[in-house]
Formats: C-alpha cells, structure tokens, sequence
C-alpha cells in the first residue's frame, strides 16, 4: 500500500508537469566516475557524449538495469548495440524508466566520426512519456557533442542534451543539459576527469571522477558530485570479451542506486 500511494503520488507530479524526466545518462562505467562522461569513449557514449563513438572499434552489445532500493518506480534500464563503419561508428539505444503508472521510454540512434585530433557526435531520441489514465506524449530530440585531445595526456570534451528542447506540455520543454570537461592521464593506469554539468533551469553541478586500471582485466572506480553532493564507487572486469560493470551512488537522505551492466565485444575492425 506505502509503494502504491507513493506510486500514485509520482504520477500525478508527473502528470502536472511532464518536464519531471528522468536523468539522461546510464551505464555503470559513467556512473562509477560521477557521470564525468565528456571524455569517455565506449558503447555507452549512446547515452552519454555521442561523440565517445568515434573510437570504437569493435562490434559491442550492452545492458544495463539500475535499482533504487524501495522505491522500484525510479528503477531505470537501457540497452544498446554500436558498430564501427568503415567511416565513423554508429549505434542504436533503448531506454526505460518508471513504472506502469508513470513510465518514460526512449529510442535513440547516433553517429560519430574522428577527424584528426578531434571527435564529432549526434544523436536522435524518440521519447514517450506515458501516464496511467492521462495518455501518452511523445517527442523528438537531438544531442550534439566532441572530443579533442589535446595532448597525450589530456583531453577535452563537450556535449549538450535536447538541443531542440521539444515541448513536452503546454508550458514545460524537455530539460536541456550543457557538459564540459577534461580528462587528465595521470599515468598510464590512472584517470582523472573533471566536468560542469548545467541544465539550463538550474545551477550547475561539479563532477570528479577517478579511474584505476588495476590489471588489464580489472579497473575500481569513484566519483563525487557537487550541488547536488553525491557519492560513486564502481568495478568494471573484462575475460576477454565479456564486459561486467557495477556501480553504487549514495545521495544523502535520498536513496543509494546500484546499477550493473553486462556488455560484450565482438570481431575488431581491421
């Protein structure tokens, strides 16, 4: 009964205001790192920066599923399929959020491409807002991102979500997220990333993030967030061309999140 009145209450938010979406980015990768995605180049740049692409160079299939702990409505879940071109690489993603009261769905195709230094991305989103008893809204987005490397050791990376900013009810659009930030080879083991994330309604958020190649098969991950102050941790392990993930992120007197993802490499491209 205490999740079903919960439940409800979502929806009917939801309902006054459709522009309550859930957060755009996903993986587990991203989310042990605080989400400092600039930079970050794998299969889940379909979500994050699409320019992150443009690197790929292998067939690559993934699944991700986040739990919130007793309060299922907020679980979230997405899958993707990316696949270097003989120029540039393309992908394709699904999204999904909520529940059967309120529920949000996405379709997504992207493509990237490197020229010289630099890394361009783009990204269409199909999205459907779906609210027990109210009906459905659906809309179309476009994301835009690149990455420079600047030198060895340093990269930059930029990226904004909903450009088009599509209405999504009578006096509500679909939030726009500017993302800027660098990534700092530390060593050949270490990562360093720091990034600004400003939705354009609100006040920007600082994202750190730290990854450590402790083998080649294994990396540990963490990350904290600023404004709101947020916590990571995460592991990724690759046998071969089996990829597991995991993350935990702690918001005080919120909820903690734990997502997982599997992922697998096919044949490179020559």
């Amino acid at each position: 009964m205490y999740h079903f009145v919960l439940s409800t209450l979502f929806a009917v938010l939801s309902y006054s205001a459709f522009a309550q979406s859930s957060y755009p980015l996903i993986g587990p990768r991203a989310a042990g790192i605080g989400y400092a995605t600039s930079c970050v180049t794998d299969g889940w740049a379909t979500f994050n920066n699409p320019a992150g692409l443009a690197e790929l160079k292998s067939l690559e299939v993934g699944s991700a599923y986040e739990s919130v702990p007793g309060f299922s409505p907020f679980n979230r879940m997405a899958a993707f399929i990316s696949l270097p071109l003989k120029i540039g690489a393309t992908s394709a993603g699904i999204f999904r959020f909520g529940d059967d009261l309120y529920n949000e769905q996405m379709i997504n195709i992207g493509y990237a491409n490197k020229f010289g230094l630099a890394s361009l991305g783009a990204r269409f989103q199909y999205i459907q807002y779906n609210i027990e008893g109210f009906g459905k809204k659906s809309v179309i987005s476009f994301s835009f991102g690149g990455i420079a490397q600047l030198t060895p050791w340093l990269k930059f990376g930029a990226y904004i979500i909903n450009i088009s900013q599509p209405e999504i009810s009578e006096d509500e659009k679909l939030p726009t997220f500017l993302v800027a930030g660098i990534s700092i080879k530390a060593s050949e083991k270490v990562s360093a990333l720091v990034e600004i994330e400003k939705d354009i309604e609100y006040e920007p958020k600082l994202k750190l993030g730290v990854e450590y190649e402790i083998h080649q098969k294994f990396a540990a991950r963490t990350g904290i967030n600023i404004h709101p102050q947020t916590a990571f941790f995460g592991f990724g392990f690759k046998p071969g061309k089996l990829k597991l993930d995991y993350a935990y992120s702690y918001l005080p007197s919120v909820a903690s999140r734990h997502q997982v993802s599997v992922g697998y490499l096919f044949k490179s491209r020559k």
